[in-house]
């Protein structure tokens, strides 16, 4: 059965940048930086953004609604602050251990989309950070750097579904 893609949730775009994390929580934050700096003009018309924050299950209809879903995420994983890694989950179980705390319904929005069978295409930027300040709305040296790497990685990943 072919799925039709709702409008409302897509703007009619195949693609959607999703940035996700808790502003007030310093480095945790880096999702939501990230999507309010983007320059949207450097990526193709298709592409709809959402800062997502820590929305959890009110993101689904959005992620359903794309083919293909980058989400831009804190980890803490033990690597130099400020890396980035990409990842292709596909079912829960994908997803890093040590994804920041309000992950736990990103992992459960993708059991749902995987048993409704309503799963998009995600490929899931992660910065690593090495602590969470509560309320602080600054980024670290090291992770803030990351979004001007992370923002050219996706450009360059956009550009290559076409390819």
């Amino acid at each position: 059965m072919t799925r039709k893609l709702d409008a409302f949730h897509s703007d009619g775009n195949e693609i959607l940048v999703l940035g996700i994390g808790n502003y007030l929580m310093g480095d945790e934050g880096v999702g939501v930086h990230f999507i309010n700096r983007i320059d949207q003009s450097k990526f193709p018309k298709n592409v709809s953004f959402i800062d997502g924050g820590t929305g959890g299950f009110t993101l689904i209809p959005y992620i359903e609604n794309h083919k293909k879903v980058i989400i831009v995420d804190a980890t803490m994983d033990g690597k130099e602050e400020g890396t980035i890694a990409l990842l292709k989950p596909r079912f829960s179980e994908d997803f890093p251990v040590s994804l920041s705390g309000h992950n736990f319904g990103l992992k459960d929005m993708v059991d749902i989309l995987s048993m409704l069978d309503t799963m998009p295409e995600i490929y899931l930027y992660t910065i690593t950070i090495s602590k969470m300040e509560p309320m602080c709305m600054s980024l670290s040296p090291k992770v803030d750097a990351a979004i001007k790497k992370v923002t050219q990685q996706i450009i360059e990943q956009i550009q290559n579904f076409k390819n």
